[in-house]
């Protein structure tokens, strides 16, 4: 039978970490929002520029959700 292991429990700096990680996120997506709304604003014809920096944007984001993944895992993990 298997042996389970109890939740573990973050601490307050850990639940900080893991909460901050969360509004790093959406704090930076709703950058990315405002970059891809002002780009459209600017000109609705296509520039490689405009397409190059929305990508950076998304990177970002990705990036961010990627960390806040490691945050966790380091967090939670048993």
């Amino acid at each position: 039978m298997p042996r389970w292991r109890a939740a573990k429990t973050p601490g307050r700096w850990q639940a900080l970490a893991m909460v901050g990680s969360v509004l790093l996120v959406l704090v930076v997506e709703l950058l990315n929002s405002g970059l891809e709304a002002l780009c459209d604003a600017v000109t609705v014809e296509r520039h490689p520029l405009i397409g190059r920096a929305k990508d950076i944007g998304s990177a970002a984001v990705m990036l961010c959700l990627i960390f806040t993944v490691l945050v966790w895992a380091v967090v939670l993990w048993p």
